[in-house]
C-alpha cells in the first residue's frame, strides 16, 4: 500500500487506476541512499529504472578538465535510468543522492512490459523526455552567449521550476542548492556565484535565509534575464 502511495507521486503513473498502480508496484523493489552515495556510474550497464519517491538527487557528468558539471537535479516524482533501458546503452551521466533519498526501482524487462501493458505511460514518458530535450537545447544555448552572472540568473530560474512554488508573485524555492552546485550547473566558479547571488539580493531580485531562495517578483526576473 505504501509503494501505491509513492507512486501516486510520479507523473508517469497519473492516469492509472489504484489497481493498476499496485500490479506494477509488486514489481518494483524500495532503495535508500545517503547524502553524496553515487547510486548510478557514467558507462555502467543500465538495468533498472529509478522513480524518486522521497529525496533529491543531481545528475552530472566530468568536463575534459575533470570539472564535475551539473546537468540536472531531480526531486520527489521524477525518475531517471530509462534511456539506457530503452536503447540497451550504457549510462549517459552519474546519479548522486543530494541528501537522504527513497527511491522505487524497476528492472528492464519489467520496464519494457508495463509500457507495452499501459501505452498511456509511453505517451507521458515521451512528453517528459521531450520536456528534457528542449530544457537541455535552452541550457546548452545559455551556457554558450550568456556572461557568467547571467548564466547564473538562467540557473536559478531552471531551479525554481523544477523546485519552486509560487506565492503571490514571488517564487519560493525551500531548499536551494548549495553555491558549489550552482556553480557546476552553470559552468561558472563557487566565487562568481557568491558574488552575483549578492548582486542579485542586493539589487532586490533575491531574498535569502539559510537554503532557502526565494525570487522576488518572478514575472520581472524572468523579462530581465530569460528574453
Amino acid at each position: 500500500m505504501k509503494k501505491i502511495k509513492l507512486l501516486k507521486s510520479v507523473s508517469l503513473f497519473w492516469d492509472l487506476s489504484e489497481k493498476e498502480l499496485g500490479y506494477i508496484s509488486e514489481k518494483m523493489i524500495s532503495r535508500h541512499y545517503e547524502a553524496g552515495q553515487l547510486i548510478l556510474l557514467e558507462e555502467s550497464d543500465g538495468e533498472q529504472c529509478f522513480f524518486v519517491t522521497e529525496g533529491s538527487v543531481k545528475i552530472t557528468r566530468l568536463s575534459k578538465e575533470g570539472r564535475e558539471v551539473i546537468l540536472a537535479i531531480l526531486n520527489d516524482g521524477d525518475f531517471f535510468g530509462e534511456m539506457s533501458l530503452l536503447d540497451g546503452e550504457s549510462r549517459s551521466a552519474n546519479v548522486i543522492a543530494l541528501e537522504d533519498t527513497e527511491v522505487l526501482t524497476l528492472n528492464r524487462n519489467d520496464f519494457l512490459l508495463v509500457i507495452k501493458d499501459y501505452p498511456q505511460i509511453a505517451i507521458q514518458l515521451l512528453k517528459v523526455m521531450a520536456h528534457r530535450l528542449r530544457k537541455s537545447d535552452h541550457q546548452i544555448a545559455s551556457l554558450s552567449l550568456s556572461d557568467a552572472e547571467k548564466r547564473i540568473a538562467l540557473c536559478i530560474l531552471r531551479i525554481a521550476d523544477e523546485q519552486g512554488i509560487i506565492q503571490k508573485g514571488n517564487v519560493r524555492i525551500a531548499k536551494a542548492p548549495i553555491q558549489q552546485d550552482i556553480a557546476n550547473m552553470s559552468g561558472t566558479s563557487r566565487e562568481t556565484v557568491s558574488r552575483a547571488l549578492k548582486i542579485l539580493e542586493n539589487e532586490g531580485y533575491l531574498k535569502r535565509n539559510g537554503r532557502e531562495l526565494i525570487i522576488q517578483n518572478y514575472t520581472k526576473f524572468v523579462k530581465e534575464f530569460d528574453s
